[in-house]
Order: structure tokens, then C-alpha cells, then sequence
């Protein structure tokens, strides 16, 4: 025994040294259990509310203090790295994740469900802990158990409700299908450990052992892999699941998976990218940029395209969602060391973007019973607070001016040409030429909804006027800042 002593000790000084940096989940965590406890008495919703809402404020606050004095490198034995980007993306998580509280504090069926929202804003929790984790994951084990926490709390969100069959196939597919791309994604990571030794991607020996790995196998062993990322980014061909989940899922969960995983699998995907010229000095594998690229046009003209064809606004949104994973995965092999910045940009315009569309579509299906595109006809003369609003928000989803939508695709258009002007591959070219392509796609389905609303004439005029509330006032600020940040981008940009 007295030979393990000296290990267990370099053990515990290992911990001690990496606890002041989970500082934002050890607050979390607290809240989870408070949120439970809370949850146990019968009509103490508010608590529990209120619980959750101050332990992400606390826990955004305490993300932003360390965003000021990050770790030199990683901790927790090379599990995690809390650096300043990796704080940025907990604030722009826990922003999500208030949100979405907001959210369902306003969806009648969620508060008129016989569970209430107590063990929703819990597992809300449980997940937060999970996509933070996510954010400054580089060990493929604290990956796997991250990308699990993520899972597993997303499944019992889908299935929360479901008051009917669509609702519950939407979960059973979401449980399907997100198990099978796990087990195959820990397949793949089998072979990664089994031919360098480590998990660890900021760890020269694993790296190194990736190279060293004949080709085809590294290949099989990296497409394995991205499967467990491409579910949480549901970029094609991993994209099957999320138009019947975004559809049948409660209108708030729809939007934070829309929104929050997204965050946190793009950064793990970046953090893998950006291991190799920061460890090696090097770029990735050629065979693993070409994968990826493929990956980045497939997702934009796919899910553009077929975006046309759907008339279901929450399918629609779906399809909206896969395409915008493309413009997001360019970014990253854009260099993501150098492209932050726009990487963030993105990212918070896409969560501003997408939670106000979400928030507005669940009001009109909530107090007009509208789920279908082809239903908007004539609201704009009826409810034109509402339908200017969204359609500032589609202006922006498009990435037309002045909107925050156009700022964050013209950066990634920049960084994407001047890569190519580095390094004249036309892989680059193919990229530009692709987004900008389904850029264009994209008028003719987003413009369908004002279309409808100001262009075409309802059978009858609905007199019902719409209630000002709490959920109707922050999609109204989030339209706001969506042209704020469009006039004045600097704002953001010079943050970081």
C-alpha cells in the first residue's frame, strides 16, 4: 500500500488544483439538487422557477469572472481546458438556457401538464452541466460522458409531455437513434485509444498516433466518431432525426435543441480541428478536411433545399437548422484559432435568431392554434407586431442587411476566401460558391412566411388581438438586438 501513497496524493493535488475552475458547474450542481428538493412539494413551480433561473444567472456570472483569468492549460489530468473562449461559450450557453426558462414559464401546455415544469427546469440543469463540460472537454472520454449528459436529459425533454402518438414517436426516434450513434461512436474512440495510447487530444503522442495510423483505418475510426457529434449537430447524414423531434417535441424544447447542443458540439468539433496546428504545428489530415468539407456543403444544400418543401413551420426550422450547421463547420475549418470571433459572432446571432422565431411561431400556435405556414395568410393586417417581428427574424436568417444574420455570414465568407487566397485549394472556392447558393435558396422558403402574412388575404379576418406578455416582450428584444447587432456588430466583436 505505501507505494500508492505518493500516487494518490499527486492524485488529490491533481483535483484540488482543477476544482476553482468548475466553479460554474459546482453552482449548477447545487441548484439541481435545490431544484429537486423544491420540486417535491406540491404547487412550489415558482420556487423551482426562480431556483433555476438564479443558479444560471450565478453560474453565467462565475463563467464570466473566469473568462478574465483562464487555466494556463488543461486540468483535472488533461480532461478539461478552461480557457477565456471556453468561458464565452458558458455565458452564451447559460443565456440559452435562461431562455428557454422564460419559455416555459409562458407554454400553457407545459404549465397546464399534470407534471407542471419542475422536473423539466431540473433536468434543464443536469443538462447545462453537460454542455458546459462539453465547452472545454479535450479528453475523448470526458467527451463520450459529456456528449451522454447532453443525450440523456435531451430524451427526457422530448418526452416530457407527450400527449399524443406523434409526440411520442418523435421520442422514441430521438432515443433510437441518438443510442446507436453512441455505441458507434464509442466504437470509434476503441480504435483511437488502441493505436496511441491516450485520450487526450491536446496530447502530442495521441496525435502523433492518429497520423501514424494507416489510412484507411484512421478514416473508419474518425467517420465512427463524428457520428456521436453529427447526432448533436444533426449535420447530414446524421440529420434523420431532428424534422420529426423539432415537430413533435413541446415548441421550447424544439428551440434549445435547436440552439444550446449545437454550441456545444460545434466547439468540441473546433477544439479537435484546432488540436493539431496547436499541438503538431501542423494541419489536420487532408482526408479529414475533405471529409469534413463534404460534410459543410452536404448539410447547407440539403438542408436548404428540402427546407422548400416543407409547409410545417417547426419542420421547416428543422431543415433551417441543418443548413446553418454547414455554414458553422466552414467556420471551423476556416481555422477556428483565428476565426473565434466569428465563430461566437455566429453562434449568438443563430441563438437570438432561432429562439425569437421559436418564441413567436409558439405564441401563434398557442393563441391562434397556427402550426402551418399556409395558416399565416392575412396575419400581418391582424397581428403586425408580431409578423414584422418575424420576419426581421427571417430577414436575418437569410443573412440579408441589416440584420446580425448578414454580419455573421459575411465574416464567414471573409474567413473562407481568405483561406482560400492562402492556400488556393478549391475545396475553399466550393465552400464560398456553396453558401452562397443556398444563401439564395434560402429567399424562398423563409420569405413564405411574409408572404402569407402581408401578401395574401385570410378567409377570415381573426379578430382575437394578442395579450402582451413576458414571452411576447423578449422576442420582441430579440428581434431588437438582432438589428442592433447587425448595425453595429462592433459591439460584440470587440468584446472578444
Amino acid at each position: 500500500m505505501r507505494e500508492y501513497i505518493p500516487q494518490i496524493s499527486k492524485l488529490l493535488n491533481g483535483v484540488l488544483d482543477g476544482l476553482p475552475f468548475l466553479l460554474p458547474e459546482f453552482i449548477l450542481a447545487t441548484t439541481f439538487l435545490l431544484s429537486i428538493f423544491s420540486g417535491i412539494s406540491k404547487g412550489q413551480s415558482k420556487v423551482t422557477w426562480w431556483l433555476s433561473v438564479t443558479g444560471i444567472v450565478a453560474a453565467g456570472l462565475a463563467a464570466v469572472l473566469q473568462s478574465s483569468s483562464p487555466a494556463a492549460g488543461p486540468v483535472f489530468f488533461e480532461m478539461i481546458l478552461p480557457d477565456a473562449n471556453g468561458a464565452l461559450l458558458k455565458v452564451l450557453i447559460g443565456f440559452v438556457c435562461l431562455l428557454f426558462c422564460i419559455f416555459v414559464y409562458h407554454n400553457q401546455p407545459l404549465r397546464n401538464h399534470p407534471k407542471k415544469m419542475d422536473d423539466l427546469l431540473s433536468v434543464l440543469l443536469a443538462v447545462h452541466i453537460g454542455l458546459n463540460l462539453m465547452a472545454i472537454a479535450v479528453n475523448w472520454l470526458m467527451v463520450y460522458i459529456t456528449i451522454e449528459m447532453v443525450s440523456i436529459g435531451s430524451y427526457v425533454m422530448v418526452a416530457y409531455l407527450s400527449r399524443d402518438n406523434k409526440q411520442s414517436e418523435a421520442a422514441v426516434k430521438y432515443v433510437l437513434f441518438g443510442t446507436v450513434c453512441s455505441a458507434i461512436m464509442l466504437y470509434g474512440l476503441s480504435f483511437f485509444y488502441g493505436y496511441t495510447g491516450s485520450l487526450s487530444f491536446v496530447d502530442a503522442r495521441h496525435l502523433t498516433g492518429l497520423l501514424a495510423m494507416p489510412a484507411p483505418v484512421f478514416m473508419l475510426a474518425t467517420l465512427l466518431v463524428l457520428t456521436g457529434i453529427g447526432f448533436k449537430l444533426s449535420f447530414v447524414p446524421f440529420h434523420f432525426w431532428s424534422p420529426d423531434v423539432y415537430q413533435g417535441a413541446p415548441t421550447p424544447v424544439t428551440a434549445f435543441l435547436s440552439t444550446a447542443p449545437k454550441i456545444g458540439a460545434i466547439v468540441l468539433l473546433g477544439r479537435f480541428v484546432l488540436s493539431w496546428p496547436q499541438t503538431l504545428d501542423t494541419a489536420i489530415p487532408r482526408p479529414l478536411f475533405y471529409l469534413l468539407a463534404v460534410i459543410a456543403m452536404a448539410s447547407m444544400l440539403v438542408g436548404n433545399l428540402v427546407a422548400i418543401r416543407q409547409n410545417n413551420m417547426k419542420r421547416m426550422m428543422a431543415y433551417s437548422s441543418i443548413g446553418h450547421t454547414g455554414f458553422l463547420v466552414m467556420i471551423i475549418l476556416a481555422d477556428v484559432e483565428r476565426s473565434f470571433p466569428i465563430l461566437f459572432f455566429f453562434l449568438a446571432s443563430y441563438v437570438i435568431m432561432n429562439m425569437g422565431v421559436f418564441m413567436l411561431a409558439d405564441y401563434l400556435e398557442e393563441k391562434l392554434g397556427l402550426t402551418e405556414i399556409s395558416q399565416y395568410r392575412g396575419l400581418g393586417k391582424s397581428h403586425p407586431a408580431v409578423m414584422v417581428a418575424l420576419t426581421i427574424l427571417m430577414v436575418s436568417l437569410i443573412g440579408l442587411p441589416p440584420t446580425a444574420g448578414f454580419v455573421a455570414k459575411l465574416l464567414t465568407f471573409s474567413a473562407v476566401l481568405t483561406a482560400y487566397q492562402a492556400e488556393a485549394d478549391l475545396v475553399w472556392l466550393l465552400l464560398a460558391v456553396t453558401g452562397a447558393i443556398t444563401t439564395v435558396v434560402a429567399l424562398f422558403f423563409y420569405f413564405k412566411i411574409p408572404l402569407q402574412a402581408f401578401l395574401r388575404s385570410a378567409a377570415e379576418q381573426s379578430e382575437q388581438k394578442a395579450p402582451l406578455n413576458a414571452l411576447l416582450i423578449t422576442a420582441f428584444l430579440l428581434c431588437l438586438l438582432t438589428v442592433l447587432f447587425g448595425i453595429f456588430p462592433a459591439v460584440v466583436l470587440d468584446l472578444l
